[in-house]
């Protein structure tokens, strides 16, 4: 059995073999969800998956017979129900090494605008060959273009970023994997004043890890996709890329925390690597 848990440790579950099909899916709703460019999840028989915790997860349907669940305290993306017999859990809450490797990058046609996928794995537009299910088109935007925009799944929550970037980077560290639910977090950063909300303020829920100093991850209480926060002592906002609805003209610097790094992805791509911070972050 392969263990996994939230960021708070409220929910925890496990899975048994054969572990397959896992994949990086591009889909504008898992970006939303995971605040990154892609999740990746892998598939085990639903007969040998078991949750604790249950009490703490929310689930949102973000379509007709599919909910998606995550921890109502910590916002990380939990297991939803199960298709076809099999349990697809997100890889980036695993303890320990599933012992299986991605395969294929699905949904690439809704791929984020500042990302570039670098390794050789096969692509498809969305579902891979065999695979008959309905292909859902992205949620419409209620924003007027202008600024590059951002929104949650469902679209409660949505802003505006209206300052210059400070910078970008991929995080690797295990806080980030976890509350993430991914390989990795891809954070944008101005301005504390860079960023506008334009709605749902009110349904933002932030949790700030007890031991870390400042490790805060914060995400929609309807949907649990991931949202910007903003830290006005430090005169700073983060913003999870994969909540992006536009191009902000700006692509990570970096892979950080690379020394934590998840053992089934691989970096690829020539950018720069750091095993923790950068220089002079």
């Amino acid at each position: 059995m392969i263990e996994s848990s939230c960021l708070c440790g409220k929910v925890t579950w496990e899975i048994g073999g054969p572990l397959e099909f896992m994949s990086h899916c591009h889909c504008s709703r898992c970006r939303k969800a995971h605040g990154t460019p892609f999740a990746s999840l892998v598939a085990g028989p639903a007969s040998s998956f078991q949750m604790n915790g249950r009490e703490h997860v929310t689930t949102w349907q973000s379509s007709p017979g599919l909910a998606r669940g995550f921890c109502s305290h910590c916002g990380s993306v939990v297991p939803g129900d199960p298709w076809e017999g099999l349990t697809f859990v997100p890889a980036g809450n695993f303890t320990s090494d599933p012992g299986v490797r991605p395969l294929m990058h699905i949904f690439v046609a809704s791929k984020a605008p500042w990302y570039e996928i670098s390794d050789a794995l096969p692509r498809f537009d969305a579902y891979p060959p065999g695979v008959d299910s309905p292909v859902l088109d992205d949620r419409p935007l209620l924003d007027p273009p202008g600024a590059p925009r951002g929104s949650c799944n469902c679209g409660g929550v949505g802003f505006i970023v209206q300052g210059k970037p400070i910078g970008a980077w991929y995080c690797h560290c295990s806080r980030c994997r976890k509350g993430r639910s991914a390989a990795h977090a891809s954070n944008l950063f101005v301005a504390a004043d860079g960023i506008r909300f334009t709605r749902g303020t009110d349904l933002i829920v932030s949790y700030k890890v007890p031991e870390a100093q400042r490790f805060t991850q914060s995400f929609c209480r309807i949907c649990g996709a991931k949202t910007p926060r903003v830290d006005a002592n430090r005169n700073r906002a983060g913003i999870p890329m994969g909540s992006l609805d536009d191009d902000p003209g700006f692509k990570p610097l970096a892979h950080i925390f690379v020394g934590s790094k998840a053992p089934w992805f691989e970096i690829s791509g020539d950018l720069p690597q750091h095993e923790e911070y950068p220089p002079g972050f």
